[in-house]
């Protein structure tokens, strides 16, 4: 019998929930803490215990939002006057819970699957809903031991640690080097610091072996504008 915590392909829901905050990144087979007080996610978190613990994140498109102020024509006009977001974004499943004496819910997402927005739904007890299509992501559910990714862990770490002197983060290199390959690139997309736009940029990578080269390029890049060494490890 097929456990009762396993979410399969079919189950995901064509109408959505979904809680759009600018900086999240949760990916497929990533785990994203959230800590929950605003009322209208409250309800969100809390209705989706009730239908398979399911809901998507989304980031705000503020470069979208700008655009369409000057545009004139309603068929752009959101509900309820909402910020634009945008178009690609990941449902999870709430795998862990916890509520504080203050009446927050400390809760772990665990990414699932990405979708794509179709169009906004009527929201409900204040939060936004979509129709969205999983179909362009369907390899998203596969095990993450199906994925052959041919990763070079030297020049992966070369670019991490002047990344992470540079973002004056700190990180136990020698913990996440037990990481299995895909592991190692999911957990680093989605703790490093990136700006909305390159955190958007890893999610919509078309593969695992893409995202592993972008997040590479990006730990290069965030090194080299912060005064770090992008070409080597520290001397």
């Amino acid at each position: 019998m097929r456990s009762p915590i396993q979410t399969r392909f079919d189950d995901l829901p064509e109408t959505l929930p979904v809680f759009p905050l600018s900086g999240a990144l949760l990916l497929p087979w990533g785990r994203l803490p959230l800590n929950i007080f605003e009322p209208r996610y409250l309800n969100l978190v809390l209705d989706s215990l009730k239908t398979g613990r399911l809901f998507g994140m989304v980031q705000p498109d503020y470069d979208k939002a700008d655009r369409e102020k000057s545009d004139t024509n309603p068929k752009v006009t959101r509900l309820h006057a909402e910020p634009a977001v945008y178009s690609v974004g990941c449902v999870g499943r709430v795998s862990s819970l916890e509520e504080t004496e203050d009446d927050r819910l400390l809760i772990t997402l665990r990414g699932l699957s990405r979708f794509r927005i179709m169009s906004e739904a009527e929201g409900l007890k204040g939060y936004r809903r979509f129709n969205v299509s999983y179909e362009e992501f369907k390899d998203d559910m596969e095990p993450l031991e199906k994925f052959d990714l041919d990763l070079d862990r030297d020049a992966l770490m070369e670019r991490l640690r002047p990344y992470l002197e540079a973002q004056s983060m700190r990180i136990n290199i020698d913990a996440i080097k037990g990481l299995s390959e895909t592991t190692l690139i999911t957990s680093l997309c989605m703790i490093c610091p990136f700006d909305p736009r390159e955190k958007q940029a890893l999610l919509e990578a078309p593969s695992i072996a893409s995202r592993a080269e972008t997040l590479t390029a990006l730990l290069r890049m965030g090194a080299f504008e912060s005064g770090g060494k992008p070409e080597g490890p520290p001397q």
